[in-house]
Formats: structure tokens, C-alpha cells, sequence
């Protein structure tokens, strides 16, 4: 109730501050129907436009003596519509024949959506072409929003996180479907290529309740490539200065009604490094096969059905450790200390939709993954088994002239995990052995209202969903999202809603396997919930060869049960229990991006992050959160757009690591970490139809020595290798090389 009474009150708020001004909407398509992401919509002889956001629609305000709107778009002719006063103006755009590859570098990388209630970062495929980007993981190093942190060392696994929060706490979304749940979260983020990656929509704090009710921090929608914008054939091959391999491919064909994606990727091990001399490897050894397909039949704007379906099958093997552990022979050796993990991944997500006029539609969305999975920590042998299943009916009606809309619908999720811990050796008297089983049924209804006021000058939206737990019972997720458009280049958003989730806390903390830790769960576990609020202002603006945007966000989650694993109560011990009282993470974040003559960008960003809790009174700082971070990006582009140069610049500051003052004297850990700086940079050449590059990551070769805790004995009861803060791998170098045919 108290969510739900928050909600009113900022609504009501934020409702006195009103004015009136006429805002013209729309959408941009092409003449085959297909939806235009990033074109861009502007007023006759002035500098005021927009760009469509996911579902090319595009919200513009009016100016004085405007009278045409233009459209463009790459690789179509522009389009010039007379204007009279109405509210809603489509374009089709017809496709030209041109050069793409010079062209498509002139959109911009990262912009923030004009039109959605929450603020949204798309990071498009120039932003993601400024680095390597090889997967998922590697594809925020230009920004601060999204915060790629390492969670084993020894298996190179990683996790996004936002607002100083675990991962687990934002949504991650491939193609608007919640499929990594459970144990594709472990790797699945290092798991897609970057090369099929098209879009990325970031979003912090509490969202659409549409997509389910587990966003606590924000939320990450990974757009995949698609048959109907994706490249006739495209082949990218990769190495890095540690003899890491990738090759990508991908090809497109199609019918009279249909059209068909199929790729390819593959990443071959490393050699074997050990720069500091610990005897363990700074580089796992890495083998992934990935093969994908995506299938669509008939065009989105079109009446009737239109349907999205990808195949991916996923095999995985990362084997790391000592140097001369051998994955065959050592698996679960005592002698020799080494982690070897090997997983085969099905999954497909499939999208129908049927669009019964422009204003009505109903969708149909359907997912599954399955996942088996072999692996070694050491003396600790995990296996599991994962099923997953997801659903959703919903239908969408929009009303009114300004564009308003109406979804509601039905949806289910069904996990079924099964996790067996054995002990090949126990020496030090672990007791979390055996057989566990997590079996989720949830059955969920959910309706949203989008509502448009005052000419689209203010945009409320609305949304609850309750959603049956077979174990937890009924769960209610109310929120809400408003947007406030001050005038044509300056909004503020604010947000306010309730999320929670169930942890499976074995494939979310594979960490703790490869310590000596005990893993203590003291009682049964309750699903985490949290209420997030949020606001943010954003300025955008163009004076003469300069444009850009300031923005300038506050958000604050209150956690009201938190499962985190406490590693300070006893450093040869990990304790997994409910925390229900006062649990906070509240941040800032500050950016300025400027284009100059749209050749030369350049992007600042602050960061402040206060991830406490409050035990017996006393606030406690959360390992592993550094309270400032400081980001700043360069791009160059020659005038011809053949040549790129990209730097970023990353300083973190200092992070509490966990309290070792219990151990030996040799195996304690200073409680703070240090600051460091990370540079990574990036020269690429264009042509019709190839792009090379090099590349250096870390240039500056920063690493913290020696990360692991007793890498002597690593049998002891103080082996640990949860204190990992910073790089540990040193300086990169890499080269690439892409064909593309369109």
C-alpha cells in the first residue's frame, strides 16, 4: 500500500507542473513495411528533430513558423511532408542504393530516447563498432550506466551490473523475452557474439511491468540482428595478444513472404599465461560453438500475422586454474587446484504478432532454454540441470488522438533446476553437499495504460501485475513512469515501483565454489523485494556545429529482504540468509556528450554509488562497490568517415573488500582496495566493403598482483579467490578483421 500511495503522490506532483504545447508523433517505416530504429525526424530549416525509438515511432514538439516535417534515414531517400496543424504525420521511406558502410557511422552511437517514459540509452552498432566488443559483456565501454564486473577470476564469468547492484537485480532481455534466468545467468552474458548484436536498450530503475516483475535496478534488452536489416553475409575474424581466436559469421536469404538469419560463431582457447607468477592462469581456456537462427514471415506494419522465431544452440567448455592442471586427468584432484566447467544450451524465443487494424493487436510470445551442466571447482563437483519455460498472451489497443494505449495479458514461467554438490575430498569439513531442487510455477496477470495529456506534453505510465508463486503465493507489482517535456530539448522523467525475485544461489554465486569458504544457509530463503525510485532530467541540444545532450539521474532502491552472501562474519565461512532490515543502494550519475561537426565526439561521466546496510544500527558498506566512478570517451572520425580513432578512460575508486582479520596473519586482506585507471583504445579503417582494426585494452598495463589468497596452498582453509577489485590479465592487444556484403 505504500507503493501504490508513493505512486499517486508523484503523479499528482508532478501533474501541478503542466503546461500546455502541441507535440506532432508518428511513425517511420520503409516501403516494405519494416519499422525504422534511429531515423531521424526534424523541422524544416531548423536544428529541433528526434530519433524513433525501438518501435519507429517518433514525438516532436512544435516551433514557431513550422510548416514540413523531413524524415531520413541511411541507405533511403529522404521524405518532406507538408505540416497543418495535425498530430500525427507517417513517413515511408523508399530504399536507395547506397555505400552503407561510409554511411551508417553518421548515426549517432548512443542516444536517449525523446519518446519513452523512463529514460532510455540505445546503444547502437556505432557505438558497439568503437571497440572489440567480441561479446555481450565487452559491450559497455563507452558509458557508465552498465558496469561489467568479473564474479571468478578463474573462469573469466561475468555479470552487468547496475546502480552498484548485483546482476541478478537487472532484467537482462534478449529480444524483449526474460530468458536468462537461473543458470544461463552464469555466463550468459559472455555467451552472445557481438557481431549479432544490433541494438542495446539500457534502462535504470523500476520499469515496465510488461516484461515481468523481476526489474529491481533496471534493465538491459539485448535487439538482436533480424533477416530483414541484417547483412547479405558478414565475416569477422578476431585475436588478441594472448592467442584468443574468434571467427563470426553470419548469412541472410529469403522467400516471397519470409526472410532467414543464420549464424555462426566459434572462440578457440588461449595460450596459457601466468604473468604474475602465482601458478594459476590469467587467461581460462575457452571453447564456444554458437549456431543460431532467425526465421521471420511477413512484414510488422502489415495487417494479418507477422512472426519471429530464433534457434540457438550454445556449447560451452572454460577450463582454468594451476597451469599444469589438466581438465581430463585433474578434475576434482586435491593435488593440483583447477575449475573446468562444460554446458550445452539449447534456446529459441518466438514472437507472433497479429495486428488486426492500426489501432488493435493481439501477441503471442513463447521461449525455452534447457541447459546441462558438468563442472569442477576444485575439490567440489557441481552439476545441474536447468529447464525453462516462458509465456505470454497480450493485447494492445491504442485510443484517443494522441497516440495512448492500453496492454493487458496473461503470462506463466515455469524453472525447474536440479543442482548436485559433491566433495571429492573433504578435508576442511564443508557441509553444503547434496541435492537441491528449485521448481517454480508462476501464473501472472498484468495490465498497463500509457496515457498521453495535454498534446503529449506529459506521458503517465501506469501499470500492475499479480502473479501467482506455487511456493511464495500471490505477489503484487505495482509501478509507475512519468515524463515531463519542459520544452523540445529538455524533459524530466521520475519512476517509482516494486520489484522482487526468488535467488538460485549456487549459479549466481559460483564464487564461493572456488574458495575453501563453507556455504551456510541458516534458514529458508524468502524472495527478494525492493521499491526503486528514480528521476532524471535531460537537456539536448545543437548550437551551430556543436550538439549533444546533459543528463543528470538520482535513483535509490530499499530493499525489504535482501539475499546477499555475508563473507565478514567468519572469513573461512559464507552465510546465505534473509536480510529484512535496512538494506540501501542510492546513486548519481552525471553525463555531458558533445558531437563537434559530427566528426568528433566526446562524452564525460561521474558516477557516485552508497550500496550500505545497517546492522545492529551501524552502517556497513557492501564489498565490492566503489563509491566514484569517472568515464571519459573520444571518438575521431576523418571527414570521409574511412578512418576512426576511439579512446575511453575509466578511473575507479576504492572498494571495502571483506573483513579477513580472523585469519592468519599471512592470509589477512586490507579492508580497502586500490583506485585505479584503465585505458582502452581502438584504430579502425573502413572500405565498401571491409573494416580492419587494432586495438589495445588496459593500456596503461594495470593489474593487481597476485589476486588470489593463499595461491601457495590451495587446499588450505584460506584459499579464496573472492577478493578479486581489478584487472588481473594486464595489457591486451588485439586485431580484427570484417567483410561485409550487403
Amino acid at each position: 500500500m505504500k507503493s501504490i500511495k508513493k505512486l499517486f503522490f508523484i503523479a499528482g506532483f508532478l501533474y501541478s507542473f503542466l503546461s500546455v504545447s502541441q507535440t506532432v508523433t508518428g511513425v517511420v517505416k520503409s516501403n516494405s513495411g519494416e519499422l525504422l530504429i534511429g531515423a531521424n525526424v526534424y523541422w524544416m530549416n531548423t536544428s529541433v528533430g528526434a530519433v524513433t525509438n525501438q518501435s519507429g515511432v517518433y514525438s516532436l514538439e512544435q516551433v514557431d513558423n513550422g510548416n514540413a516535417l523531413i524524415a531520413s534515414f541511411v541507405g533511403f531517400a529522404t521524405d518532406t511532408i507538408s505540416w497543418s496543424g495535425q498530430t500525427k504525420v507517417d513517413f515511408t521511406l523508399t530504399e536507395e542504393t547506397l555505400e552503407t558502410i561510409e554511411l551508417t557511422t553518421k548515426r549517432k552511437g548512443l542516444t536517449i530516447s525523446n519518446i519513452d517514459p523512463i529514460k532510455t540509452e540505445n546503444i547502437s552498432k556505432v557505438e558497439l563498432n568503437k571497440f572489440a566488443c567480441c561479446d555481450l559483456a565487452g559491450g559497455f565501454n563507452t558509458q557508465l550506466t552498465v558496469e561489467s564486473k568479473t564474479t571468478n577470476i578463474i573462469t573469466n564469468s561475468k555479470e552487468l551490473r547496475i546502480l552498484g547492484l548485483a546482476g541478478v537485480y537487472n532484467q537482462v532481455l534478449f529480444d524483449g523475452f526474460p530468458v536468462m534466468r537461473g543458470l544461463g545467468q552464469t555466463y550468459g552474458v559472455s555467451s552472445f557474439s557481438g557481431n549479432l548484436l544490433d541494438n542495446i536498450f539500457v534502462a535504470k530503475g523500476a520499469n515496465s511491468v510488461i516484461q515481468g516483475y523481476e526489474s529491481i535496478s533496471g534493465q538491459i534488452n539485448v535487439v538482436t540482428k533480424k533477416p530483414n536489416d541484417s547483412e547479405k553475409f558478414l565475416l569477422n575474424l578476431y585475436a588478441n595478444s594472448f592467442a584468443e581466436k574468434h571467427l563470426n559469421t553470419n548469412y541472410t536469404f529469403s522467400g516471397k513472404k519470409w526472410k532467414n538469419l543464420v549464424a555462426f560463431s566459434t572462440v578457440q582457447p588461449a595460450n596459457k599465461f601466468d604473468k604474475d607468477k602465482d601458478t594459476f592462469l590469467d587467461v581460462p581456456i575457452l571453447n564456444r560453438y554458437m549456431l543460431m537462427n532467425t526465421f521471420q514471415y511477413g512484414k510488422k506494419k502489415n495487417y494479418g500475422w507477422f512472426s519471429t522465431t530464433t534457434f540457438r544452440l550454445l556449447d560451452e567448455r572454460r577450463v582454468g586454474g594451476q597451469v599444469d592442471y589438466d581438465r581430463d586427468a585433474d578434475k576434482g584432484s586435491s593435488t593440483v587446484n583447477g575449475q573446468h566447467v562444460h554446458y550445452t544450451q539449447p534456446e529459441f524465443w518466438s514472437k507472433n504478432i497479429y495486428r488486426f487494424n492500426d489501432d488493435q493487436s493481439i501477441s503471442i510470445y513463447a521461449a525455452g532454454m534447457y541447459q546441462n551442466q558438468e563442472s569442477y571447482f576444485g575439490t567440489v563437483k557441481y552439476d545441474a540441470t536447468q529447464t525453462y519455460l516462458y509465456g505470454k498472451v497480450q493485447y494492445k489497443q491504442f485510443y484517443g488522438d494522441e497516440g495512448s494505449n492500453f496492454r493487458t495479458g496473461i503470462s506463466y514461467r515455469f524453472l525447474d533446476l536440479e543442482e548436485d554438490v559433491l566433495f571429492t575430498e573433504n578435508s576442511l569439513n564443508r557441509t553444503y553437499d547434496g541435492n537441491y531442487r528449485n521448481k517454480e510455477n508462476v501464473f501472472g496477470v498484468f495490465a498497463e495504460n500509457s496515457l498521453k495529456l495535454l498534446e503529449n506534453l506529459f506521458t503517465l505510465n501506469t501499470g500492475i501485475r499479480a502473479d501467482h508463486h506455487n511456493k511464495h503465493g500471490l505477489m503484487v507489482t505495482p509501478r509507475a513512469l512519468l515524463k515531463y517535456d519542459i520544452n523540445e530539448h529538455a524533459s524530466v522523467r521520475t519512476s517509482l515501483g516494486f520489484g522482487w525475485r526468488t535467488a538460485n544461489v549456487f549459479s549466481e554465486n559460483v564464487k564461493l565454489f572456488a574458495s575453501s569458504r563453507d556455504i551456510i544457509f541458516t534458514e529458508d530463503l524468502k524472495p527478494e523485494e525492493a521499491v526503486n525510485f528514480g528521476v532524471n532530467y535531460t537537456h539536448k541540444f545543437e548550437i551551430s556545429d556543436v550538439s549533444g545532450y546533459i543528463s543528470a539521474d538520482y535513483y535509490r532502491t530499499s530493499f525489504q529482504n535482501q539475499i546477499f552472501p555475508d563473507y565478514d562474519r567468519n572469513s573461512q565461512s559464507a552465510y546465505i540468509e534473509n536480510f529484512e532490515d535496512k538494506s540501501i543502494s542510492a546513486g548519481i550519475q552525471a553525463e555531458v556528450s558533445l558531437t563537434f561537426k559530427e566528426n568528433f565526439d566526446l562524452k564525460l561521466g561521474y558516477n557516485y554509488s552508497d550500496v550500505y546496510r545497517e546492522v545492529d544500527g551501524n552502517k556497513q558498506d557492501l564489498p565490492f562497490n566503489r563509491r566514484n566512478r569517472v568515464s571519459i570517451s573520444t571518438s575521431y572520425r576523418t571527414m570521409k568517415d574511412k578512418l576512426h580513432f576511439d579512446v575511453n578512460l575509466h578511473w575507479n575508486d576504492k572498494t571495502r573488500l571483506p573483513d579477513r582479520s580472523d585469519n592468519p596473519l599471512e592470509y589477512q586482506t586490507p579492508l580497502l582496495s586500490n583506485a585505479y585507471v584503465l585505458v582502452n583504445g581502438q584504430i579502425a579503417y573502413y572500405l565498401p566493403k571491409y573494416k580492419f582494426y587494432v586495438g589495445v585494452e588496459n593500456m596503461m598495463n594495470y593489474r593487481q598482483d597476485k589476486p588470489i589468497l593463499s595461491w601457495q596452498d590451495p587446499f588450505s582453509p584460506y584459499f579464496d579467490t573472492s577478493s578479486v577489485w581489478g584487472p588481473t590479465r594486464g595489457r591486451e592487444f588485439y586485431i580484427g578483421f570484417t567483410y561485409t556484403l550487403k
